[in-house]
């Protein structure tokens, strides 16, 4: 592993972890040329995922996107930075049990929707908002009633 300050090769591990439930290892590491430490991350490598998106166009999965999406949603809400990890952590799971090479982009955000309805009412309107296209206020209404009549 090189290192991210002096690019030296020359590294060793000084402490490994089991981290997010076993599901990956957190190394420390020591450089041996300009003795700065720092942290890796090991996981195991899935098999890709394709992504179909709703004009069809097809695209590997990425973490980052739905994150992106689920911290807009959450913007100024109280929510940690480790829910939105958590939540994203277990949307990922659940996609990737499914144990299929491709699923739609609609099934992800209804994943998504479901479980950030039991985080926080808020995020949830605003990704469902944008994800379903509501096109006027009354279908944006209806949206807002079910939450209310649970």
């Amino acid at each position: 592993m090189k290192c991210p300050y002096c690019s030296s090769d020359t590294t060793r591990v000084i402490d490994s972890r089991p981290v997010d439930e076993n599901t990956s290892i957190r190394r420390r590491r020591l450089c041996d040329e300009c003795g700065k430490r720092f942290t890796t991350y090991e996981k195991v490598e899935t098999i890709p995922l394709i992504v179909i998106k709703k004009d069809n166009n097809r695209e590997q999965y990425d973490r980052s996107k739905i994150e992106a999406g689920i911290l807009r949603a959450c913007h100024k809400r109280p929510i940690s930075v480790e829910q939105i990890g958590q939540l994203v952590d277990a949307v990922e799971t659940e996609v990737f049990n499914r144990e299929e090479k491709e699923v739609k982009s609609a099934q992800i955000g209804e994943i998504v929707m479901d479980k950030l309805k039991d985080i926080e009412a808020v995020a949830y309107v605003r990704f469902a908002s944008v994800y379903r296209e509501f096109k006027d206020v009354n279908t944006f209404m209806n949206e807002l009633k079910k939450i209310l009549d649970n």
